[in-house]
């Protein structure tokens, strides 16, 4: 292959022209004809060259695209969910992420996930090239029915369908219960994707203040009597971006005004196994009279293998399964799903989470205290996780006055704003991707808070980095 690449490359072989056959090139290179027709082949499926049936390879008429293809410049956009989104997929594996919202490669169970592959490259074929089943792996959805019995939840195979993603699995949701204008509750702050995705939607958003215990509970049930939203979507395990954790009195009262109002609680409990100890959950609690559960294994497992999941009643399982056929013609990929089935039933998983507790735990505690040099405050220690929700430091140069009411600029600057300060990271000479606290509030009022990833904050060069843009 390199030497036919370099021949294309030196114009000795030029557009259109027929290349050596398989019999001279491989008796000119001293290898075998079959080494050739692979090697023909792989460059045939790169486009480099072409195969005309009964007569042989030819050097493609145009130009094939680099191998590395270089992504667009980003558009300036405004700093909001999708900025901070698009910013932490597309960032070059160079640039530092403290900001983005999974754990670093070493962290995840590589060597448990390429057991599960080899395994793999031996199931039935079907695993290799069918559709997927309408409910997804009965294997993976047995092993789900027992973690569920673990907490209380108990339930039958009726109750739970296999997804694409999480993020998949609350999209099915809204499809199914929301139309463009209806209203939605969501926490203040929240997971920004949930912002991202009901704007998809087209639908109103309302929010409620949430507390180190959970939503306040005076100010959901103001917001339900007023606005009387269809759907509340909210973390109940190791809140984000706060990192707090629901009390059961809270809890209660939660789902007593969701019953009272009729109104949907969609609760997405991805964060479930990063809990040194279980909290409450509402769909345990409310039996999924009123509570949907989703989650998935992508911030414990893989976020490459992606496969989500929705606990609810009967009748809406079967209504999310049309829905899923009509929008994806089945279930998750059987790859993907039975990955996941392999490494849970592989005995390293329950250690894998355990390690990564332990992990989680001296990380929080380190970076907060690195950051608390730099002046940041953690609103509060959560339980598990690898958030921090941190105050900015006072004085934080902000660089744009504040006007005033004759006109004048004032000479002191704004209070220290996150937005700044990510944007200035993100154009820095060394450039650090940062989570800003207002794109996790619809209202817009947490400019003065900062989410940090803890595990990437502990990177090397990090915080010197940090430190460099705050400067």
């Amino acid at each position: 292959m390199a030497t036919i690449r370099a021949r294309i490359a030196a114009r000795s072989l030029g557009p259109g022209e027929r290349l050596p056959s398989i019999r001279r090139l491989a008796e000119a290179l001293a290898v075998s004809p079959g080494t050739v027709v692979e090697a023909y082949d792989r460059l045939a499926a790169e486009g480099l060259i072409r195969a005309r049936r009964g007569s042989g390879f030819f050097v493609a008429g145009q130009a094939l695209p680099p191998l590395q293809l270089a992504d667009p410049a980003p558009a300036a956009r405004a700093v909001d969910p999708f900025w901070v989104s698009r910013l932490a997929l597309e960032a070059d594996d160079s640039v530092p992420k403290p900001g983005c919202g999974w754990l670093p490669p070493d962290w995840m169970p590589e060597a448990a996930l390429r057991r599960g592959l080899r395994q793999l490259a031996r199931a039935e074929t079907g695993v290799l090239t069918d559709y997927g089943g309408s409910r997804g792996s009965a294997r993976l959805r047995r092993l789900l029915l027992a973690r569920l019995a673990e907490e209380g939840l108990e339930v039958g195979p009726g109750h739970l369908a296999l997804t694409g993603s999480g993020t998949e699995a609350l999209d099915l949701v809204c499809r199914l219960q929301l139309s463009p204008g209806d209203t939605v509750l969501v926490d203040d702050p929240c997971y920004f994707n949930f912002q991202a995705l009901l704007k998809a939607h087209q639908v109103r958003l309302v929010s409620v203040p949430y507390t180190g215990t959970g939503p306040d509970p005076a100010a959901f049930e103001a917001v339900l009597a007023t606005e009387k939203p269809r759907l509340y979507l909210t973390n109940s395990a190791l809140h984000n971006p706060t990192g707090a954790t629901l009390s059961p009195a809270v809890a209660h009262r939660i789902l007593v005004a969701a019953g009272a109002a009729g109104m949907t609680i969609v609760e997405d409990d991805i964060f479930a196994d990063l809990e040194p100890e279980p909290s409450v959950r509402l769909a345990a609690l409310d039996g999924l009279k009123r509570v949907i559960r989703i989650g998935s294994f992508s911030k414990t497992l893989s976020a490459s293998v992606r496969c989500g999941y929705i606990v609810a009643p009967p009748d809406w399982i079967e209504a999310l399964t049309d829905l899923q056929i009509a929008t994806r013609f089945g279930g998750p990929s059987p790859l993907a799903a039975e990955l996941i089935a392999e490494v849970l039933t592989g005995g390293t998983y329950r250690k894998h989470v355990e390690d990564l507790r332990r992990r989680l735990e001296r990380s929080r505690r380190d970076a907060a205290h690195a950051l608390a040099r730099l002046g940041f405050t953690p609103a509060l220690m959560p339980r598990g996780g690898f958030y921090l929700w941190c105050r900015l430091p006072d004085g934080l140069p902000e660089g744009i006055p504040e006007p005033r009411s004759d006109g004048q600029s004032d000479r002191h600057p704004r209070a220290p704003s996150a937005t700044a300060l990510a944007e200035r990271a993100r154009a820095s000479p060394t450039p650090l991707v940062l989570a800003p606290g207002n794109v996790f509030s619809p209202t817009r009022t947490a400019d003065a808070y900062m989410r940090f990833n803890a595990p990437h904050t502990m990177m090397p060069g990090v915080l010197e980095r940090l430190a460099a843009v705050m400067a």
